[in-house]
């Protein structure tokens, strides 16, 4: 066998017995002793300076979709624990004292804060959930106005767990656009840097649900809903916004593209019409003139119409819808941008980024002070949207 073969036989040799220590189990944890967390709620604890710590778990046998419950099982896919302690990972110790298993985080979901917890300053979770080799990053992050166990433990749509259920919500967020999709990644970057501040998405729960067996009880079955979000000045929680607002915001952090506006039909009392515009495209211009900073906020749109309950005259509809598109696009921005700068005063924009881009010899000066820079810039909005399609009926038949 010559010297060629031979190394080619030893590096083969090499490579399998690599190998083979990763077909062993020898030293790791197994799946049935471990507690798989899909969901976490965080609270204030009952004692002074404490925090409640929720944990939603699957019950591997349970989560099959069955109808009945398996031998062992008790036909729930979840089993929901909570555990206090002066910081959460002394609460996550805690959870030893009712779990069975070891609380295993990798295939967590979702982080949902109490608006007590969040106003009280979040620092310590983004440090501990940070730190966690198990979590993944991209796990995502919210606050709400309700109890935090009962959100995570609450069953939601059509899927088995839901910690999943609301994972893919935030999924399809930008379907709809009412919240942000705020990642611990994106968390921690906002939070880290000096030009900008958080903002998480706003969970709650609703009675939209509707049992089969009582159809007639309308919304008789609590549902989870994305409904706008929470800003934050540092790592407190300064406020929430609405929907409204945060469908501007999403246009400076998400680029959102499109999304629908009902608008009332131009010189009538009742008609209205269903615009989606798409391909819509932020600009900002950040200026810097005696010692001031500005910003000109451009946005350009176009939309088809894709529910006309208008009688007017087809160029009657096209000018009275775009007026009344680029007034409530218009409207979503303004309002956000009072929100962050008159009554927040937290860049969660990232404003600060953009001026930070054009003008980084200025914002070594500023960075320290920009909140206060920024409360005090002066803003204009700009909006221009054109309707492109659908301004005759959908029967066919021109408008009167």
């Amino acid at each position: 066998m010559n010297k060629k073969r031979m190394a080619i036989w030893i590096r083969l040799l090499a490579t399998l017995l690599a190998i083979v220590p990763l077909t062993s189990c020898i030293g790791q944890w197994q799946i049935n002793d471990l507690a798989l967390v899909t969901a976490v709620g965080l609270d204030v604890g009952q004692k002074p300076g404490t925090v409640l710590l929720s944990a939603q778990i699957i019950r591997p046998a349970d989560a099959r979709g069955q109808t009945g419950a398996p031998s062992g099982g008790t036909g729930e896919p979840i089993y929901s624990i909570s555990a206090e302690g002066k910081t959460i990972f002394e609460a996550i110790r805690n959870l030893g004292r009712i779990s069975s298993r070891r609380v295993y985080w990798a295939h967590n979901f979702l982080i949902v804060m109490n608006e007590s917890y969040a106003r009280r300053g979040i620092g310590d979770m983004i440090d501990f959930f940070t730190r966690n080799h198990e979590l993944r990053m991209n796990t995502w992050v919210a606050v709400t106005p309700d109890s935090p166990d009962q959100l995570i433990s609450t069953i939601t749509g059509l899927e088995i767990v839901p910690g999943e259920a609301i994972n893919r919500l935030f999924r399809n967020n930008h379907i709809v656009g009412v919240a942000p999709r705020t990642n611990m990644m994106v968390l921690e970057e906002s939070y880290l840097t000096q030009a900008t501040h958080p903002v998480l998405a706003k969970l709650k729960l609703v009675r939209r649900g509707i049992s089969n067996k009582k159809p007639e009880e309308h919304g008789s079955i609590e549902q989870v809903e994305l409904a706008g979000a929470a800003a934050f000045a540092e790592d407190r929680m300064a406020g929430w916004l609405t929907i409204k607002e945060t469908r501007g915001l999403l246009f400076f952090l998400e680029q959102l593209d499109n999304g629908i506006e009902v608008v009332p039909c131009p010189n009538e009392k009742t008609g209205q019409a269903t615009l989606e515009f798409r391909h819509a495209k932020l600009h900002v211009d950040p200026a810097y003139r005696n010692g001031k900073a500005s910003f000109r906020i451009r946005l350009a749109t176009e939309a088809d119409i894709v529910e006309n309950g208008c009688q007017a005259t087809e160029a009657d509809i096209r000018q009275g819808t775009e007026a009344e598109l680029t007034q409530e696009l218009e409207s979503a921005i303004t309002s956000v941008l009072v929100k962050a700068q008159r009554e927040y005063k937290s860049d969660f924009l990232k404003l600060g980024d953009v001026f930070r881009n054009e003008y980084p010899l200025e914002w070594r000066t500023l960075k320290q002070s920009w909140d206060d820079v920024f409360a005090a810039a002066e803003t204009t909005v700009e909006v221009k949207a054109t309707i492109k399609s659908g301004v005759l009926k959908a029967a066919g038949m021109g408008v009167k």
